[in-house]
């Protein structure tokens, strides 16, 4: 086993990547680099059945989103490939041979119906569900019987039946199993894949990988891998068992909780940067007490000291919070450039290609509003459409009517015609003037004024709204609006 910290993120490509799951990765990647070790990523594609085509893409693509760069793995090689295991099944056939001959593991001829029956039967009566080990003790006449009748047969491992499995585990300490607990399981299929045991067991040797931190709910499959290195007279990793990851009402993440696919969150509008900020509190700490930090502060002071046993809170108030406070982070042609993206995705074809100097000038005025880059779309849509849809009728403010409303807005229409500056200084020294001549307040006043330039009653500051949007677009909203008023 090398000396050098080697980790790896081993996902199995039956759909998209969930958020527990990049969490481990990152996690292992953070190690890695913390340690100056490498980390790899290797597809666990030997459930053919399960496959979903497409995923390996889409998670290797998640991972470039994030930043999570790969040392070994696809796309990038390495010395221990291949990086499928699916492409890796010879080194399966010898552990398995080698393990039969030192009587480690057996054939098992058992049908699936049996097992099935036996488990049914196990739960009516309140018994540990599990292989009864049956076939364990065949005789090699019967045997060699069931494959001269050419019966389908599966490798199970002999797990011993006695005595305790212990492990120190890097994060939760000592674990100790009871061996008798643990049934003898498969470790190659009918179709002569191996399972996920023999798999990760066999590759974990071969690729020298010096610590597997993988999640909590693995920690039951750890004797099994214990024994299977033991058989197989292999070194150990070190093994550490990531907490859980449950939702605010402290039930398992589910959809209810918040989107759990990594591409939903990029989908969402969400920053990859704010996103392993929010994953690395996930189950780990830097002080306790901080919460917004940047990334090469985490990779420079992660440790597997600093993550804890209990179950992490997955709080998607708090992911939006600090979304928010990483988009108020972003210099303005950045935050230009990420919002284009979402302009050009659900905007019509009729709006775009989007001016983007014209949106530099707007962008100022949402930087402090936007929770995630996905709100703006509809945020900043007033500024790009040519025709605003609102009842008209928003258009009185309380304590004025009708054509009082029109009245104003004509006014309005025509102090702004002849403003020599439509600077947003002057604008507001002009416009305060005329509301007073007319004796509105200016929530009356500019509350119409703002319903007629951009439909909306809540808006950034006004005066800067229109000296972005040009005199020109402001003019002939403030006149479509008074003749739609004028017409009820």
């Amino acid at each position: 086993m090398s000396t050098t910290v080697r980790v790896r993120y081993a996902p199995s490509p039956t759909g998209n990547p969930h958020i527990g799951n990049i969490r481990t990765a990152m996690f292992n990647w953070l190690f890695a680099r913390r340690n100056g070790g490498r980390f790899v990523v290797r597809v666990e594609d030997t459930d053919q059945g399960r496959i979903t085509e497409g995923a390996v893409d889409h998670i290797l693509d998640g991972l470039e989103w994030l930043g999570i760069d790969w040392d070994e793995g696809p796309r990038v090689g390495g010395p221990y490939g291949p990086y499928f295991q699916s492409e890796r099944l010879q080194r399966y056939h010898d552990a398995a041979e080698r393990l039969i001959a030192s009587g480690d593991a057996y054939r098992c001829y058992c049908p699936p119906e049996r097992v099935a029956e036996l488990r049914k039967e196990q739960a009516r009566n309140k018994q540990r569900q599990g292989y009864d080990s049956h076939c364990r003790y065949l005789t090699d006449a019967e045997r060699r019987a069931n494959e001269a009748a050419g019966m389908s047969s599966v490798l199970r491992f002999a797990m011993p039946q006695s005595g305790t499995t212990s492990v120190d585990d890097a994060i939760r300490g000592h674990v100790e199993w009871q061996n008798e607990l643990t049934d003898d399981f498969v470790l190659v299929k009918t179709d002569g894949f191996p399972t996920y045991h023999m798999a990760v067991v066999v590759d974990d040797h071969a690729m020298e990988i010096s610590h597997v931190l993988r999640a909590e709910e693995w920690l039951p499959s750890t004797p099994r891998h214990v024994q299977l290195f033991r058989a197989l007279d292999l070194p150990m990793p070190i093994f550490g068992h990531l907490p859980m990851i449950l939702g605010s009402d402290r039930a398992k993440l589910s959809k209810r909780h918040g989107a759990t696919s990594l591409m939903e969150y990029r989908d969402d509008g969400f920053l990859p940067e704010a996103l392993i900020n929010f994953m690395a509190l996930l189950g780990w700490s830097l002080d306790g007490e901080t919460d917004v930090m940047a990334e090469d502060i985490i990779r420079e002071n992660f440790t597997l000291e600093r993550v804890g046993k209990p179950a992490a809170i997955f709080d998607l108030d708090k992911l939006q919070w600090m979304n928010g406070v990483y988009i108020r982070q972003l210099e303005r042609d950045d935050l230009a450039d990420r919002i284009l993206v979402f302009l050009e995705r659900d905007y019509p074809d009729a709006l775009l290609p989007i001016d983007r100097a014209y949106l530099l000038r707007i962008v100022p005025l949402f930087h402090e509003r936007l929770k995630t880059l996905a709100d703006a779309p509809d945020m900043l849509s007033y500024f790009f459409q040519d025709t605003l849809k609102y009842d008209p009728a928003t258009l009185v403010q309380r304590g004025m009517d009708n054509d009082g409303t029109v009245v104003a807005i004509r006014r309005a229409t025509s102090e702004l015609s002849a403003a020599d500056d439509f600077g947003h200084e002057n604008l507001e020294a002009l416009l305060r003037a005329v509301g007073e001549e007319l004796g509105l307040s200016g929530r009356q006043f500019f509350g119409t004024l703002r319903t007629a330039i951009t439909g909306r009653t809540a808006t950034p500051p006004l005066f800067e709204m229109m000296e972005v949007m040009g005199r020109d677009r402001v003019l002939e909203r403030l006149s479509r609006a008074a003749e739609d008023l004028a017409a009820l």
